[in-house]
């Protein structure tokens, strides 16, 4: 075994290319030819595509050549400002990214300004959020831009101090020369300012000099979200932009044909516009309320989507005729006439990409430019397409990027941007949109509907072959790698393109981390009439459902216990130490009472990879309890989660993280999904789309950070999520002793809640908020 996962090497006290840009104040950045190390993949074996080149460090070597594009500014205040060409979603980034500036800087955090920059075209490939990649892609970048001004600070204050720089100190924003003298950086920020740009060399601090970097922070943004300072795309005042909402059709993706009652529409309070669009009939009015009365009013001519008439189970035929057949393996069982075979066979249902923030931007379109302001997770794409749609220069469009309330993925469309800026040109005015949250669940961003199949063959005590198919409704790329030529790649006609595209991240994320003899895992996907998306770990949860499932299933075969069966088969050892880590502090093999269980899994990704130990409660009292608003069923009363992902920014950060993809896990396991019927989906809102709810979070929750002397950082964003979901399938198989044929297991009858209508296509606002208080 050892102890890499294709992580790159650690940082040494070589020298590092920066350049002091010239400006006013003191601006430097970071030059991305500085020479990261390409992955080590040391594994036995034959290793898989995933191990030796990933996702990250496709992502991470494309992000390279524009890195000196993005800059560290020292300001006459004192503060530093950083504009992050990433989407800050609440996954936390903008503090570990103050936290790398203040550590090369020498300055506190909460003198550090991070901000998100507006599209930028020129930054190709490095303003594309997704993967869990920014800070394993900026980690560098970032310390050495900052490292660049703290010199040319150092070297402005060796001249106004009269003390030579090796002698000066800065700290806290201060400079000081061993006579006791001392000068700020407000006060060196003009002197220090370069009239031409020029290259210099830095060395960045070692990891025992940190003094910010591995020491838990609050979140920056933490008493905004609290006090409700926060502001979201729908919380902006542009001027003129009224609220908006449009009226959608009944079935998904189709298209108006007549509105029939316009004149009454706008006859009624409040209403000022109506304009059809491709996506619908829009509104526009004074409050989001009349918004809602107004769609709730129209009497729309429809053309039917192109999935009218479908039901889950048109979907799961589909599926189920394109599965590529799994090997017979007939060599291989004839060679060993002992051998066994194990099959697992799982489906996935629908499951929502909705966040908590609806999708919503604000669009100010006029004849010879556009601005819009909208949560986006690449936002070149969107301003490229939206100059294209408005016919307008690239350089006419301003696109300013918002934080959003959560995305796992569903920001990387930007349709909320486009659809705004297609309205407020339809109406000449700006327009403040809002998709209602019927819209978000019904015709927004998804995660499709999947099969995943393994067949396992054992000998000996030995797994001689690992076959894996994954067989998905189409997972939608075509927002590219954050460009508009990626873009239109993955746009090319029969979903060829979009295929690659599909191949190349499966390739680049899947791997089986056990040594199972001869190991293959395919992917083929069918159908791109849905709204799909990176919903958040993409492939991962599925295909590592299946496969833990598949663990436990062998290691029964062959009389073993699943925690000893794995820690003997894995290939790594931080995925042992991660896997010892839970079972040691979850007391893995208690005895435990008849319908509740344990279940373990790992997962390997992202540059780390993580463990989960989880405890199930599946016995009649539990799953037969009444749950206002909500669905019964079992629930998890404890987990127990290690996770390394190197070098940690901010442990506190980290660790909420994984309380987020614990929570993740345990919905996708148990309860949340959507159900199609005739050609529309039935969840519309949050109160019928059953994400993890407070009473089935579980009581007990540890989150273990595993120790690391790596000098990079890796993923963290989506790291929890297949190993919380593969942990608690595996103990609810345990529990009640069969291996479940889909997830969430709740997903089919009864339905455990009455569907809203889809004509009007958004429910009538609530007026009893009150009544249903605890």
């Amino acid at each position: 075994m050892t102890g890499d996962l294709a992580a790159p090497a650690r940082t040494t006290r070589r020298s590092f290319l920066g350049y002091v840009v010239a400006g006013t104040t003191l601006v430097a950045a970071a030059d991305l030819g500085l020479g990261t190390t390409a992955p080590a993949a040391a594994v036995p074996g034959t290793p898989q595509p995933a191990e030796l080149y990933d996702l990250n460090d496709m992502l991470t070597e494309a992000a390279m050549p524009t890195a000196n594009l993005i800059a560290v500014t020292v300001h006459e205040d004192g503060t530093a400002s950083f504009a992050l060409p990433r989407m800050e979603v609440g996954q936390g980034i903008t503090t570990s990214t103050a936290m790398l500036v203040a550590e090369e800087l020498e300055l506190p955090v909460d003198r550090v300004r991070v901000t998100l920059a507006d599209a930028r075209p020129e930054l190709l490939f490095n303003q594309l959020t997704g993967g869990s990649n920014t800070t394993i892609s900026t980690y560098t970048p970032i310390r050495v831009a900052a490292a660049v001004a703290k010199g040319a600070l150092l070297e402005a204050a060796a001249v106004q101090l009269g003390d030579t720089v090796d002698q000066l100190r800065a700290k806290a924003g201060v400079i000081s020369a061993p006579s006791g003298a001392r000068v700020t950086y407000g006060e060196l920020a003009r002197v220090a300012a370069a009239q031409s740009t020029r290259a210099v060399r830095v060395q960045l601090k070692e990891r025992e000099s940190f003094r910010v970097i591995g020491v838990g922070q609050p979140r920056i943004d933490a008493r905004d979200a609290v006090t409700g300072r926060k502001k979201y795309a729908t919380d902006l005042h542009v001027k003129g932009a009224l609220p908006t909402m449009v009226c959608r059709a009944p079935t998904l993706n189709g298209t108006p044909k007549r509105l029939r009652n316009r004149r009454k529409v706008l006859a009624m309070p409040g209403v000022r516009d109506v304009a059809m669009v491709d996506s619908g009939v829009a509104v526009r009015a004074e409050t989001f309320g009349q918004c809602i009365d107004a769609v709730r009013a129209m009497h729309v001519d429809w053309e039917d989507g192109p999935v009218a008439g479908m039901s889950d189970q048109d979907v799961v035929d589909e599926l189920r005729g394109a599965e590529l057949p799994l090997p017979a393996l007939t060599d291989l069982l004839a060679a060993n006439p002992l051998a066994e075979v194990v099959d697992v066979d799982v489906l996935y249902y629908f499951r929502s990409n909705s966040a908590m923030d609806t999708n919503s931007a604000v669009a100010d379109v006029r004849a010879d430019r556009a601005t819009v302001w909208a949560g986006l997770k690449s936002p070149i794409t969107a301003q490229e397409r939206i100059a294209q749609e408005l016919g307008l220069p690239v350089d006419d469009v301003t696109v300013h990027v918002v934080q959003g309330g959560g995305s796992f993925g569903r920001r990387l469309f930007f349709d909320g941007a486009l659809e705004a800026a297609q309205i407020s040109r339809a109406m000449g005015k700006p327009v403040k949109l809002m998709w209602h949250r019927a819209d978000d669940a019904r015709v927004g961003r998804g995660h499709p509907m999947a099969t995943s199949k393994v067949r396992a063959v054992h000998a000996g005590g030995q797994v001689l072959a690992f076959q894996q198919t994954h067989t998905s409704v189409e997972t939608d790329f075509r927002h590219g790698l954050g460009e508009i030529i990626t873009a239109s790649a993955a746009s090319l006609p029969t979903g060829l393109g979009n295929l690659g595209f599909s191949e190349t991240v499966f390739e680049l994320t899947q791997e089986v981390p056990y040594d199972f003899g001869v190991i293959s895992q395919t992917l083929t996907e069918t159908d791109d009439r849905f709204n799909t998306g990176s919903m958040r770990n993409i492939y991962s949860p599925d295909v590592r459902v299946a496969g833990e499932l598949a663990v436990d299933r062998l290691a029964e075969a062959m009389g073993q216990d699943p925690y000893d069966f794995r820690r003997a088969n894995l290939r790594n050892d931080r995925v042992v130490a991660a896997l010892d880590a839970v079972a040691k502090a979850g007391a893995w093999g208690r005895t435990m009472p008849e319908g509740t269980a344990q279940g373990i899994a790992i997962h390997q990704e992202y540059k780390g990879c993580s463990a989960c130990l989880v405890e199930i409660d599946a016995r009649p009292e539990q799953t037969g309890r009444e749950i206002r608003d909500g669905v019964g069923g079992p629930r998890v009363t404890k987990v127990v989660f290690a996770i390394d992902v190197g070098l940690v920014v901010n442990p506190r950060g980290l660790e909420a993280q994984m309380q987020g993809c614990i929570n993740d896990g345990i919905a996708l396991a148990l309860t949340s999904s959507m159900h199609l019927r005739d050609g529309h989906f039935l969840e519309a809102s949050w109160d019928n789309y059953f994400y993890t709810r407070q009473w089935n979070t579980p009581p007990e929750v540890e989150v273990i950070v595993m120790p690391s002397d790596s000098g990079q950082p890796g993923g963290a964003g989506e790291a929890g999520v297949a190993a919380t979901f593969a942990a608690v399938a595996c103990a609810y198989a345990r529990a009640v002793g069969q291996t479940p044929a889909y997830f969430p297991i709740n997903h089919r009858d009864p339905l455990e809640f009455t569907p809203k209508p889809v004509v009007p296509p958004v429910p009538q606002s609530p007026t009893n908020g009150l009544k249903l208080t605890y």
